[in-house]
């Protein structure tokens, strides 16, 4: 009851959270010309129709116009040169009704915020604070909302250093309070530091209690299968196909999917495995996002088999490939499950007569289940080479306890009854060690190896 007192304050109201009434948004994209700001995988179109995306995701937000300005340098003060500075506000100002303009970069500072706020009379958004808005709007779990309270805190400290830095110039330095020798900078600071600490001792306790799951899964031997790829590019639509799952209701937009969450299916060999649907990923998704979702992520070192999902319909489908491999490599997964991956394309339902490039990808449509056989074959295959399962057949005495073991130790795919003898052919998919403990258990038990 303490442990969820003390979660319930650390989850209550943040004071990032933007109010929930709608909002009448100016998408403005600061267009990089040339130098090594400008991405050679896009163009600044598909950047600002990604930036729309991200507002259509949320209850009440309406686009009222996307402004492409163009800008030698995003990262100084106003990120526009004074003309097209000008220009801009202009545009805004002759807006009807606008409420907010969301300014498609990573992060602005506090201070060229609040001096933004103050040139066009209405409140400005970065990617980092939109992002942020959605999650906080998709999170289900405790794990998700600790999640973004810990993602928050950068965001925290930095308006503190601008607040700190208005008082100071209202009242002429910095004060002590009330003579305890601390300033107010440093009581917030401490403030903050102490509940960044309260949060990751509590996602850790989440993360441990996950890593005892994963241990009972393991000692059933279920292979684990990650499913991922760029946010809605159709995870969750395949992990329903390939489990029939009827429960699962896949959303067309952003972020649908926050936590990690496990759906059991089955292969062509009968084998039972755990589909893993993970977060999706975007391109310039604040650094501090991305390591606060790590608890989530992590999940993935511990899979057998990675599918990386493409929506090899959107145009811009390999800098949505280049952003998830480079997420992954990240993550220092083991290289044998970068190495084993398996690549789908997506959607290819909506592309005549689709033919990867790529040899080893394979071509599927989730929604009307074309090319799903292949995949689970494809599948399957990795998964005996990843798990050293092996498939093979057993003559078992049915007066004996053979047929029972193996129905509780491995998967029994067909039994074949020989009734003149009392003996039966038993087909199954076994683990090394359970294969390893039949054998001591049962040494004159004949066996058949494919």
């Amino acid at each position: 009851e303490e442990d969820d007192a003390e979660l319930e304050e650390l989850l209550g109201p943040s004071p990032l959270s933007l109010e929930p009434g709608a909002q009448r948004v100016a998408v403005v994209h600061p267009a990089v010309k040339w130098g090594p700001k400008k991405s050679p995988l896009t163009t600044a179109e598909l950047q600002i129709a990604e930036a729309v995306a991200l507002v259509d995701t949320l209850q009440n937000w309406t686009v009222l116009d996307k402004i492409i300005i163009p800008t030698k340098n995003p990262d100084k003060k106003f990120i526009f040169g004074k003309g097209n500075f000008q220009v801009l506000t202009e545009k805004i100002k002759k807006l009807p009704h606008v409420t907010a303009v969301f300014l498609n970069v990573e992060r602005i500072s506090s201070l060229t915020k609040k001096e933004l706020e103050d040139a066009w009379g209405v409140k400005v958004f970065d990617r980092y604070t939109v992002v942020l808005h959605i999650f906080r709007c998709n999170a289900r779990t405790k794990e998700a909302k600790l999640q973004i309270a810990l993602a928050e805190i950068p965001l925290l400290r930095s308006n503190l250093k601008n607040e700190v830095a208005q008082l100071d110039q209202q009242r002429g330095g910095s004060r002590y309070i009330m003579g305890s020798g601390e300033t107010f900078m440093e009581t917030q600071n401490r403030i903050l530091k102490e509940k960044e600490l309260k949060i990751r001792n509590a996602l850790d306790k989440l993360r441990r209690k996950r890593s005892l799951l994963r241990t009972q899964r393991r000692k059933r031997e279920f292979p684990v299968i990650s499913v991922m790829g760029y946010t809605n590019c159709g995870k969750t639509t395949l992990i329903k196909a390939l489990t029939g799952e009827e429960g699962l209701q896949p959303r067309d937009q952003l972020f649908a999917t926050l936590d990690i969450t496990a759906h059991a299916g089955y292969l062509p060999s009968r084998m039972a495995v755990i589909y893993v649907d993970t977060i999706g990923f975007l391109t310039d998704l604040p650094h501090n996002l991305v390591e606060s979702f790590s608890a989530t992520l992590e999940e993935v070192a511990y899979s057998d088999l990675i599918v990386h999902v493409r929506d090899i319909t959107h145009p811009e489908t390999n800098l949505q490939k280049a952003t998830v491999l480079s997420v992954l490599k990240n993550l220092n997964l083991p290289s044998h499950l970068l190495d084993s991956m398996v690549e789908v394309h997506n959607k290819v339902d909506l592309i005549e007569r689709y033919k990867p490039a790529e040899e080893s990808a394979l071509a599927i449509s989730a929604l009307h289940g074309h090319g799903l056989e292949e995949l689970k074959e494809e599948i399957e295959k990795k998964i005996l080479t990843a798990t050293g399962k092996k498939i093979l057949t057993v003559n078992v005495n049915l007066e004996g306890s053979q047929l029972s073991w193996l129905y509780k130790e491995a998967t029994v795919q067909e039994v074949e009854v020989m009734p003149e003898d009392g003996t039966a052919r038993v087909k199954v998919i076994i683990g090394n060690s359970a294969f390893g403990r039949y054998k001591n258990l049962f040494p004159n038990s004949k066996i058949f190896m494919p």
